[in-house]
C-alpha cells in the first residue's frame, strides 16, 4: 500500500494544484470526510467549505465552492467551481463580500428568488475569511 496520495485540484478556469500528500479532509455534502492512502475508490459531492491537506507535518487549507471528489488508485481528484488556497485569499475583498451578502439578506425574505444566492454568497465569504486566517499549520 502506498504511503502518499496524489492530490489534483481543478476548477473550470485553471489547474489549482498537483501535490503528493499524506491526507485530505474535505467538506462532503453530508459531512466532512477524510482520505488516507489506500482509500476505497469513491465519487462524492462537495459543498461550500474548507478542504485541507497534509504534507508531512504541514497542513494547508483551501476554500472550495461546490464540486466533486473522486478517489481511485491513491489519486484524489477534486473538481470544484472555485478553489482559493489560504495564502491567495484577499481578506478585505472577502470581508466586503460578507458585508454585501449580509446587507442583501436583511432586505430579502426566503420567498425572494435572490435569497438562496445571497445565502450561498454569505457562506462562501465566511469560509474564505475562516480559511484566510489559517495559513499553513506546521505540526511537530
Amino acid at each position: 500500500m502506498a504511503d502518499k496520495l496524489r492530490l489534483e485540484m481543478v476548477t473550470p478556469y485553471k489547474h489549482i494544484l498537483s501535490q503528493e500528500v499524506t491526507e485530505v479532509t474535505a467538506p462532503g455534502a453530508v459531512g466532512e470526510f477524510g482520505i488516507l492512502p489506500g482509500h476505497t475508490p469513491m465519487l462524492t459531492t462537495l459543498r461550500i467549505g474548507e478542504l485541507s491537506y497534509r504534507q508531512g507535518s504541514a497542513v494547508y487549507h483551501v476554500a472550495v465552492n461546490w464540486g466533486f471528489v473522486e478517489v481511485e488508485n491513491d489519486t484524489v481528484t477534486v473538481l470544484v467551481e472555485t478553489a482559493e488556497p489560504a495564502d491567495e485569499i484577499d481578506l478585505e475583498r472577502a470581508k466586503a463580500a460578507l458585508g454585501r451578502a449580509e446587507a442583501a439578506l436583511q432586505q430579502l425574505t426566503p420567498e425572494d428568488k435572490e435569497f438562496a444566492a445571497m445565502q450561498a454568497a454569505l457562506e462562501r465569504a465566511m469560509i474564505r475569511i475562516q480559511v484566510a486566517g489559517k495559513g499553513v499549520a506546521r505540526g511537530h
